[in-house]
């Protein structure tokens, strides 16, 4: 049995490290497992462009010293709060850049297992090894939740994939794919699958609709209709963006209702370029089955009417998003998941991020039916990284 503490973090990515350097900051006990980016490095497709500005695309540490802008200053790459932006790889080199500086304890340990043990939780590593923690916070992002659809969902993995499998594209140089969906990772994969030199078909359910650019410096009359925020500018996403603690006080299916619709999908301004032109397109329609042919695979594709058309492709990659869920997260222990409170597999928290089993903590995407859409993001973590840790310290 390793060292105990007094706070173990299991997730090193941004919202995992800006918690990890408020703890430090404040000189909590603690402990922070996992890779640092390491869905940011893996499970995004290289050569992609954030669809956050630079204003939003920061970690967090106390006094905001480290920030995504004064870290592009010091390496010479472009940027500005607006219009220019932020590469995969600066992100990424940014953050590791960030952990190294002020998250030096980080340890590159995959937990295996997760359990109450007695007044404290017992964590098993994948090397054998193990430790308890008085408490702890699960800050694993989205790296568990990749999304497929139904009709597809039983069909052999080399077919058909989910675009968190792919970081390197290239491998599908000349061959014929077909991507799902009509989010920013829709256009980001079929975009750049369209430079690898792969013949792209981009299939969606309803139309394409891309966000326009923004102005920088935003016209005064632009920002009073529809305000600038981390999230996306209006009204709503300004509320959203800036009382979590108010929307964790609504009636629990308000909540629901709002994280479901709002901020559905809408690809950046700059993929349209990307894409227009340079893939096929097939609007209105959605896969209805699949099935190996030749090697390949033939989608059946159905309109909202249910007429139905067939498209013969080499693979599919399903561009489909994310879906939290508490049963998905696999080093949580039947013992664990059976005490937590769940509302549509989702953690019920406290207003500091505590769910009903104490000392039990959710960050992220995960504690989006409590806070909003805000913390689905990176830039959540400038609101939960300081209020968790004043909680914890």
């Amino acid at each position: 049995m390793e060292k105990p503490s007094d706070v173990a973090v299991i997730g090193a990515g941004p919202n995992g490290l800006s918690l990890a350097a408020h703890l430090a900051d404040r000189g909590v006990d603690f402990r922070i497992f996992g890779k640092a980016m390491e869905t940011w490095d893996t499970r995004m497709p290289r050569g992609m462009l954030l669809k956050s500005d630079g204003f939003a695309t920061s970690l967090y540490d106390p006094g905001g010293k480290l920030s995504y802008a004064s870290y592009c200053a010091e390496h010479g790459i472009p940027y500005a709060p607006l219009g220019v932006p932020p590469p995969l790889d600066s992100f990424s080199a940014y953050g590791h850049a960030f952990q190294k500086k002020l998250v030096g304890g980080l340890e590159e340990k995959r937990v295996a297992t997760l359990e109450r043990d007695g007044d404290a939780y017992g964590l098993t590593f994948d090397d054998g090894s193990r430790c308890r923690s008085k408490a702890v916070v699960v800050a694993v992002g989205i790296t568990y939740f990749a999304q497929m659809p139904e009709a597809l969902a039983g069909l052999p993995r080399d077919l058909v994939s989910h675009s968190a499998d792919h970081h390197d594209l290239g491998a599908f140089k000349g061959r014929r794919v077909a991507v799902i969906g009509a989010g920013s990772s829709a256009t980001d994969v079929a975009g750049l699958l369209h430079r690898e030199g792969a013949e792209v078909h981009l299939v969606c359910r309803d139309t394409l609709w891309f966000n326009g650019k923004m102005a920088d410096p935003r016209p005064l009359k632009d920002r009073l209709r529809s305000p600038t925020t981390p999230i996306g500018p209006g009204w709503r996403s300004f509320l959203y963006a800036n009382f979590p603690l108010l929307f964790h006080r609504l009636p629990a299916d308000r909540r629901l209702r709002i994280v479901r619709s709002h901020l559905g999908p809408a690809p950046a301004y700059f993929a349209k370029e990307m894409v227009l032109g340079r893939a096929y397109t097939h609007l209105g329609l959605a896969p209805k089955s699949g099935r190996p042919k030749d090697g390949g695979i033939e989608l059946e594709l159905a309109n909202k009417g249910g007429e139905t058309r067939t498209l013969q492709v080499d693979h599919v990659i399903c561009a489909t998003g994310y879906k939290p869920k508490l049963s998905r997260v696999p080093f949580l222990s039947e013992g664990v998941l059976s005490r937590v409170e769940a509302l549509e597999d989702m953690p019920v928290l406290t207003d500091t991020f505590e769910s009903s089993l104490p000392g039990l903590y959710f960050i992220g995407a995960l504690a989006s039916n409590s806070f909003g859409p805000l913390v689905r993001f990176a830039c959540g973590a400038a609101f939960t990284a300081p209020r968790l840790a004043r909680h914890l310290a």
